[in-house]
């Protein structure tokens, strides 16, 4: 557990820069210049990605695990009691079971038996571009960042930082000058801030109803029980394995509470990939947007602007991941 820990620790003491923040550069590949948001797309470099030859993506199986991945996944799981499902809803999540006819079939709903499932959430004011967040997967205060910004439903910009990534935590940094992580950076208000208590507070209060959710707000216990939660991965998602930067963000429809996205960030971290990853737990209205987008809802789903490859299946997506921007 103290090597869990130890991700924190910061020469220096810690203080958010809230409404003195001054404007924050733009972070930058060592061979490319990746868009740092959305919308904004960095210049080219003469960087080609092409996916693996002949490489075609799978039809999506619900519920169904490929043999070879199912370590990984039970391990994975083990987050859910540590962290009592927080991450898996929205904020002002609820349900409730009507008859199948009473949701059209251009409507996503879970269903079974006959009964579909109706959810609804509320959500606080959305901001305008994605809040920015460097971090890596296997570090419990970033975690517990992750599991505020999918009950918020917020769209973030992932920075990883693996140890040892050559781009993005030399880039954290400079830009904030400590060794910490995870470093937020909100281009939609110019606040950049550490700590992760500090950091959920601030995001409850500008994107949420001022609230908490119970398991981010016991501080230590809160703590403990985010790096309980990833025991069964064995520090996965730490460390940097060599790569070809990619001219574009990835981008990545999933939520932090499930087992089947956890392994497919934990791939995207240690490759340093850049992602924009928009939330979809319970309750989220992107499920929607997702089914409207391909036809079904099933998380993970991979967009590869580098490619043009868009794919579902978490075991299929690490294959993918690994043959196209690893450094064999």
């Amino acid at each position: 557990m103290a090597a869990v820990l130890s991700s924190r620790a910061a020469p220096l003491p810690c203080s958010p820069v809230l409404s003195s923040a001054k404007p924050i550069p733009k972070p930058t590949l060592r061979h490319s210049v990746v868009r740092c948001t959305a919308q904004e797309a960095g210049p080219s470099t003469g960087t080609s990605m092409t996916p693996p030859p002949e490489f075609k993506p799978p039809e999506p199986k619900r519920f169904s695990v490929r043999p070879d991945k199912l370590l990984d996944i039970i391990g994975a799981s083990l987050a859910l009691p540590f962290q009592l499902g927080t991450g898996a809803f929205v904020l002002g999540y609820s349900v409730s079971f009507v008859s199948q006819d009473a949701i059209p079939s251009t409507q996503y709903a879970m269903g079974f038996a006959g009964i579909k499932l109706k959810e609804t959430s509320k959500l606080g004011p959305r901001p305008e571009k994605p809040i920015e967040i460097y971090e890596f997967e296997s570090c419990p205060f970033c975690r517990k960042v992750r599991e505020m910004t999918t009950v918020l439903d917020l769209d973030v910009l992932f920075y990883p930082c693996p140890k040892n990534g050559p781009n993005f935590r030399p880039k954290a940094i400079q830009m904030g000058g400590k060794r910490q992580f995870p470093y937020m950076v909100d281009p939609n208000t110019g606040v950049a801030m550490y700590e992760s208590d500090d950091i959920i507070r601030y995001l409850a209060n500008k994107y949420g109803d001022g609230t908490v959710p119970p398991m981010l707000s016991l501080g230590l216990l809160t703590t403990l029980t985010a790096g309980f939660a990833m025991i069964g991965r064995g520090g996965r998602g730490s460390s940097y394995t060599p790569s070809k930067p990619p001219p574009l963000p990835l981008e990545l429809w999933a939520y932090e509470a499930s087992p089947f996205c956890k392994i497919v960030r934990e791939v995207l971290v240690e490759l340093e990939l850049p992602h924009l990853l928009h939330s979809t737990a319970r309750g989220s209205p992107k499920r929607q947007i997702l089914f409207e987008k391909v036809g079904h809802f099933q998380a993970p789903f991979l967009e590869d602007p580098n490619t043009g490859i868009k794919m579902f299946e978490s075991a299929e997506i690490i294959d993918y991941l690994k043959a196209t921007y690893a450094i064999q």
